[in-house]
């Protein structure tokens, strides 16, 4: 007789799968089958110093070398479909919401993908200027950015916050959906085996209430990237270290218009504008 093997849903940090340091755990949707390690401050402060550390490669990557990663991310996760759609019907998606979820994610890691390499001339520019110089503007990630999950759209809208940030070339640290962290949970796995490199995307699930303040006052994350309200006393904590905080109402029939999900518009609040100039030899 062959015996079942639940699974444990853990976190993803520095590319490893720690469980919370805490030694907690909760059931998310009231699903008694489920186990799932809820994240703390000190498992936040962790993924932020792995964050900080994988920066550094992720941000010197071309953008060309992000869009083959980001491609072969959207590889494992199409790989991965069955296993995914069973994830989200753990936390009570129905089976035809969770295959349109599923397929919105895929569609969005591949656009994703494609649009790294072309960042440079969407965003960038050549100045015009009175005198004998070229100046060009560039664009540049602005760091380790927070990403906080909708319950709505658990594994999509996940995506939909993540994925910006890693093209343009920032570090993550998401927390999951409270309500169905497994799917988001996964993307660790897929991660692990998509050449990400270790630290440029870190997963935390738990208890929103608890790491909300913790995420905003955090002085090393750089930015705030929510599909979730974001209450006043939060975001006067995110004020007070000067972090550049983007509060997004994902569109709920992005499932049915994935392009509804995706845009410049996702990408453009966290980089960084960077003007250089060069005389011109007389």
């Amino acid at each position: 007789m062959t015996l079942p093997v639940p699974k444990t849903y853990k976190l993803f940090v520095g590319g490893k799968f720690p469980r919370s340091e805490s030694g907690r755990s909760y059931q998310p949707a009231g699903n008694p089958t489920l186990n799932v390690a809820r994240g703390s401050r000190k498992d936040l402060r962790d993924a932020v110093v792995a964050a900080r550390s994988g920066l550094a490669a992720w941000r010197q990557a071309t953008g060309y070398l992000r869009g083959q990663i980001l491609y072969r991310l959207a590889e494992m996760l199409s790989s991965r479909r069955a296993a995914l759609v069973d994830e989200l019907r753990l936390c009570g998606a129905t089976p035809a919401a969770a295959q349109r979820e599923v397929a919105a994610a895929v569609d969005l890691a591949v656009w994703y993908a494609g649009l790294c390499d072309k960042l440079p001339s969407l965003l960038g520019s050549q100045n015009g200027v009175n005198g004998p110089f070229f100046a060009f503007s560039t664009v540049e990630p602005c760091g380790v950015v927070g990403v906080l999950a909708p319950d709505a759209l658990p594994l999509a809208g996940m995506l939909a916050l993540a994925l910006p940030l890693l093209a343009a070339g920032n570090a993550v640290v998401a927390l999951c959906s409270e309500r169905a962290p497994c799917a988001g949970l996964a993307l660790g796995e897929v991660a692990a085996s998509s050449d990400v490199p270790a630290g440029a995307l870190n997963l935390l699930a738990g208890h929103r209430a608890e790491l909300l303040a913790p995420f905003a006052s955090h002085r090393e994350l750089d930015g705030l990237f929510a599909g979730v309200p974001l209450p006043a006393d939060v975001v006067a904590l995110a004020a007070d270290n000067c972090k550049r905080v983007r509060r997004i109402e994902l569109p709920q029939d992005g499932l049915r218009d994935p392009a509804r999900l995706r845009g410049l518009a996702f990408v453009e609040p966290f980089v960084e504008t960077k003007t250089l100039w060069h005389p011109v030899a007389p």
